[in-house]
């Protein structure tokens, strides 16, 4: 979606990209994090999103390196959670786990942008306030993202998995049937 909404000059892409709503930070990476913590290769499971972000920076642009770190090692701690939810994986878990993800992107990427060198706001306790506050929009639309891709990655494996028990299961007792 952030890519897509980048090409709206395009007469080709136009149409379709004019009618898909961007929400800022209502995206899945931190879901997609999460996810491959959870059930990928410890390797794959946090070079994924890194990878996701990296093409999508490609078309959009990059931007303060900064800035850049504190999103992408966000993205990276995200997946940490999703390891240790490997083992420890139930749904307050699970949900405990979304929502650790969402403040952690928070608090260190709006840190980061009032620290970096020419911020927006003055280097000071006050600055640094002001900065959460007004990101405060960012994060609701931040945890709902999170809150919805969590529960469509999570949800559609674990239902996969359970259709997948499920029609093992009657295979087996057919079989034992004949």
């Amino acid at each position: 979606m952030r890519i897509a909404t980048h090409f709206h000059d395009y007469p080709l892409i136009a149409p379709l990209v004019k009618f898909l709503p961007h929400i800022p930070n209502f995206a899945p990476i931190a879901a997609m994090a999460l996810f491959g913590g959870t059930y990928l290769n410890k390797k794959y499971a946090l070079i994924i999103p890194i990878v996701a972000m990296l093409i999508a920076d490609y078309f959009i642009g990059f931007y303060s390196p900064y800035i850049m770190t504190s999103v992408y090692g966000s993205f990276i701690l995200i997946g940490l959670i999703g390891i240790w939810l490997r083992n420890h994986k139930t749904l307050p878990n699970i949900v405990g786990g979304t929502l650790s993800g969402s403040i952690i992107f928070f608090l260190i990427t709006n840190f980061a942008v009032w620290a970096v060198p020419r911020s927006f706001y003055p280097h000071t306790i006050q600055g640094l306030i002001d900065c959460y506050i007004m990101a405060l929009p960012f994060f609701r639309n931040t945890i709902a993202g999170d809150l919805f891709y969590v529960t469509i990655f999570f949800g559609v494996y674990e239902l996969a998995l359970f259709m997948i028990k499920k029609i093992g299961t009657r295979e087996v007792k057919w079989e034992k049937k004949i």
